[in-house]
């Protein structure tokens, strides 16, 4: 069997049948990109929708961010002497 060249049609489509190309069309959604997450159904059903997760996260984040600072800061015990 033969390939057929890469500029060819096949016989049983017609060029003026595909209508007319736009060059770029999806260009801003591709260079945009999407990041897609598949959740697990219970996660799902806690939050319904995407701005309920985004808060979530976004609020875990800063109780993560505000953890890290408190844990690098010094101790603010007094050192007791023994005798």
């Amino acid at each position: 069997m033969k390939k057929a060249k890469h500029d060819e049609l096949r016989s049983e489509y017609r060029r003026e049948d595909l209508g007319k190309g736009v060059r770029g069309k999806y260009l801003k959604a591709y260079r945009a990109g999407t990041n897609l997450v598949l959740l697990k159904p219970e996660v799902a059903v806690a939050f319904p929708t995407e701005q309920a997760v985004n808060d979530a996260l976004s609020s875990l984040i800063q109780v993560a961010q505000h953890t890290a600072i408190l844990a690098k800061r010094p101790s603010r015990r007094t050192k007791t002497v023994r005798n």
